[in-house]
């Protein structure tokens, strides 16, 4: 299979067999993926590995109970670490001022480089992986069962192991790339572009449409699945913490 084969073609995997990776296999994966390009090579990041059952169990309220977290063999909490280089700063007669939401930024654009290149490299390795969006939603509660110090904030929970499906699966659809690529400039669609780019997804997705009772795949995704009360809630205890740890 080539690159682009793979690409096109990698999915999600929810489902693990029982057997464990080893803590060598997964201590070369993170350290390859470590190579991963980052701002000003300060590694603002760390990773919480969590292989323990017991462990796994008391974070999985914090990922509402997705199976995923209990069924992994691991499971990789991926934090924005300036703990780490701020204490190296102080150390060596040097005052740090990354206590700013730029920062902040740099942190989160390069914690979630390496979760990605920890994934393709897991993938590739033969492992399945899957990404959890609850990280930000529950940050104060993982953070309290990971005893993350201030500073280390986690913003993305990955699952890996080897798949449990044995079968091959096909790529998720995804909207097309015409949708997506602007050359030169921003390209506004017409509603007719925009019907066309979502016709197969909402093809496919009719099902949901029906279960929630809704007119509209969009409605499925505004009213059931991203409400916006919902993501207020979770917005603002992410912003207080957020707020805790100086950014």
């Amino acid at each position: 299979m080539s690159h682009l084969e793979y690409f096109k073609n990698r999915h999600t995997i929810r489902k693990y067999q029982s057997q464990e990776i080893s803590k060598e296999k997964l201590d070369e994966m993170l350290a390859a993926a470590f190579h991963a390009p980052n701002t000003g090579n300060m590694q603002w990041y760390s990773v919480v590995v969590t292989c323990d059952e017991n462990k796994k169990q008391e974070l999985a309220p914090a990922h509402f109970n997705q199976p995923s977290v209990t069924g992994a063999a691991a499971v990789l909490t991926f934090c924005i670490d300036l703990n780490r280089f701020e204490h190296w700063c102080k150390i060596n007669n040097a005052q740090p001022g990354f206590n700013n939401f730029q920062s902040f930024i740099a942190g989160i654009i390069d914690t979630s480089i390496v979760a990605q290149q920890f994934c393709t490299i897991a993938e590739l390795s033969g492992f399945g992986t899957c990404y959890l969006g609850t990280t930000a939603y529950n940050a104060p509660l993982i953070a309290e069962i990971l005893k993350l110090p201030k500073r280390v904030v986690p913003v993305i929970t990955v699952t890996v192991g080897l798949p449990l499906e044995t079968e091959p699966q096909g790529a998720t659809t995804r909207i097309p790339a015409q949708a997506i690529i602007h050359y030169e400039q921003y390209q506004h669609p017409t509603d007719e572009d925009i019907r066309s780019y979502y016709k197969q997804i909402e093809e496919e997705s009719h099902k949901f449409v029906v279960e929630n009772a809704k007119e509209t795949l969009a409605q499925v995704f505004t009213d059931v699945r991203y409400p916006k009360e919902s993501a207020e809630h979770f917005s603002k205890i992410y912003q207080e913490f957020i707020k805790e740890n100086e950014f």
